[in-house]
C-alpha cells in the first residue's frame, strides 16, 4: 500500500465509507495544493486520481475552509480561461521550533510556507530543560503577542528535538542523553491552547526536504543533520522512517572507530564524536588552535585554518571527513539512497567548503555498484531546515482533518 506525505494510505480498501473516503480525497487535494502552490482543477483531478467533478467539488469544499483560493487564469487553448488555484496565505498558519541545548530558534509560517516572523531566545551557553522551557515559552508568546490577530488561525507549533521523541498514550516524552537531561514531557515544556507536536530535529529537517527541498520527489534519501549533535532522517518508498519507538535516524551515534573518541551520549567512536561542532573545535582546541566562540564562525575559522594548512586544523577536518564518509557509506551500503542530503549548520559549513571532497569519500568508502547511484546536495533552507520542518508537523494534521 502507497501512502501520501502525512501517512495516509493513497488508495482504500473495499471498506472505506464515503466520508472516510471523502477525507482522504480531501487530504490529496489540499496536500497537492500545499505542495504545488499554483496548480489547477484538471492537474488536482489528474495527480490525485479523481474525477474533474469531484476534484472542482473538494475545491470549493476548501475555498469554503477559508484554505485556497482562486488567484488568475491562464489561457486555456481555445475554451475558458482556467482559474489557478493557491494555498490562501492568511487561510492558517504553524509555528516551527528549532530547540537546542544553547537556546531556541521559533518561526510562524503562513499557509505556503513563508516565513512570517521570528524569535531567538538564549544561544550564548548550555542551558537546561527548564531554562530550554523558558526560553520557548517566552519566544512563542512574543509571537503571540504580536500576531494576535492571526493567533485563532495557528494550527499548532512544531517541536524539533536535541534528541528521541516518543508518544506513548497521547503524551510526548524527550530523551537527550546525549544532553545529560532527565526525560522531558513536551507538555510540560511548552504548556499552550494551540496543539503542540514534536520530534526529532534530524526527521524534521528531512521532513522539510521531503516536502519542499531537496529530497521532493525522491523515494529513497538520506538526509543529515550535522551541527551540535548529529542526526540523519531516512526516507525509504517515499516514508519517513520513524522505527518501532520513534528513535530511528540516531545515526550520530553509530560507531566509526572501535574504541574511538569520548562521545556526549558515553559511547566512544560515535560519527558525533568525530563531526559534531563541539567534538571539532574541542579536538583544535586541544592540538593547540585559537577561536573565537564555539558556534557558526568558530568552525568556519577552523576549515580556514585547514586550508591555509594549519596542521593542527588539518588534521581535526581530515578525521571528520573520514568519519562522515564512513557514516554516510554505511548507510549507502544498507539503504541504496538515490540522493543523499547535508544540511544543519555544520553541514552547511562543510558543504561549502569541501562537498565535492566529501562526495569523492563516501563514494570511495561504499561499495562501487550503490557508491555510484546517489548524488550529494547541500540542504535547500539553510539553517531553517529544521524550522520548516517542525512547522509542517501540525500542518500535516490540518491535512489529516478539516479544523473543528
Amino acid at each position: 500500500m502507497t501512502t501520501d506525505l502525512t501517512g495516509r494510505p493513497r488508495n482504500g480498501g473495499d471498506q472505506a465509507t464515503v466520508t472516510t473516503l471523502r477525507l482522504r480525497n480531501r487530504s490529496a487535494v489540499l496536500q497537492h495544493v500545499i505542495l504545488n502552490r499554483r496548480t489547477t482543477r484538471a492537474d488536482i483531478a489528474r495527480d490525485c486520481g479523481l474525477s474533474p467533478a469531484s476534484a472542482a467539488n473538494l475545491v470549493s469544499d476548501l475555498v469554503a475552509e477559508g484554505l485556497v483560493h482562486e488567484t488568475g487564469t491562464v489561457a486555456s487553448g481555445g475554451g475558458r480561461p482556467i482559474a489557478l488555484i493557491e494555498p490562501r496565505p492568511d487561510g492558517a498558519y504553524s509555528i516551527g521550533a528549532d530547540i537546542g541545548e544553547r537556546g531556541v530558534a521559533v518561526e510562524l509560517f503562513d499557509l505556503t510556507m513563508t516565513p512570517v516572523d521570528q524569535e531567538f531566545r538564549g544561544g550564548h551557553a548550555e542551558e537546561d530543560p527548564v531554562a530550554i522551557g523558558r526560553d520557548l515559552r517566552e519566544a512563542v508568546a512574543a509571537l503571540q503577542q504580536r500576531h494576535a490577530e492571526e493567533w485563532p488561525r495557528v494550527l499548532g507549533v512544531g517541536l524539533a528535538m536535541p534528541g528521541i521523541v516518543e508518544t506513548d498514550d497521547g503524551v510526548q516524552t524527550l530523551y537527550a542523553q546525549s544532553l545529560g537531561w532527565p526525560p522531558v514531557v513536551i507538555d510540560e515544556l511548552l504548556p499552550l491552547d494551540v496543539p503542540v507536536f514534536a520530534d526529532n530535529g534530524g526527521k524534521t529537517q528531512a521532513k522539510a526536504e521531503q516536502w519542499f527541498g531537496a529530497a521532493r520527489g525522491i523515494d529513497h534519501a538520506v538526509v543529515a543533520l550535522l551541527g551540535r549533535g548529529v542526526g540523519v532522517g531516512l526516507i525509504q518508498e517515499g516514508r519517513l522512517q520513524a522505527g518501532s519507538h520513534s528513535s530511528a535516524g540516531e545515526w550520530g551515534h553509530t560507531k566509526v572507530q572501535r574504541g574511538g573518541r569520548l562521545c556526549r551520549c558515553g559511547g566512544r567512536g560515535c560519527i558525533e564524536a568525530y563531526v559534531g561542532a563541539q567534538a571539532m573545535l574541542d579536538a583544535w582546541a586541544q592540538a593547540g588552535g585559537a577561536f573565537e566562540g564555539t558556534g557558526w564562525r568558530a568552525v568556519g575559522q577552523l576549515l580556514d585554518a585547514s586550508a591555509a594548512g594549519d596542521t593542527a586544523a588539518v588534521a581535526v577536518v581530515d578525521d571528520a571527513i573520514e568519519a562522515l564518509a564512513y557514516g554516510l557509506a554505511n548507510l549507502v551500503n544498507l539503504t541504496n539512497p538515490a540522493r543523499i542530503v547535508v544540511g544543519g549548520w555544520v553541514g552547511i559549513r562543510l558543504m561549502d567548503a569541501m562537498a565535492a571532497r566529501i562526495e569523492t569519500a563516501v563514494r570511495a568508502s561504499s561499495l562501487e555498484r550503490p557508491g555510484s547511484q546517489f548524488e550529494l546536495l547541500p540542504s535547500t533552507f539553510g539553517g531553517d531546515t529544521v524550522a520548516v520542518g517542525a512547522a509542517i508537523l501540525p500542518l500535516e494534521e490540518l491535512i489529516r482533518e478539516p479544523r473543528r
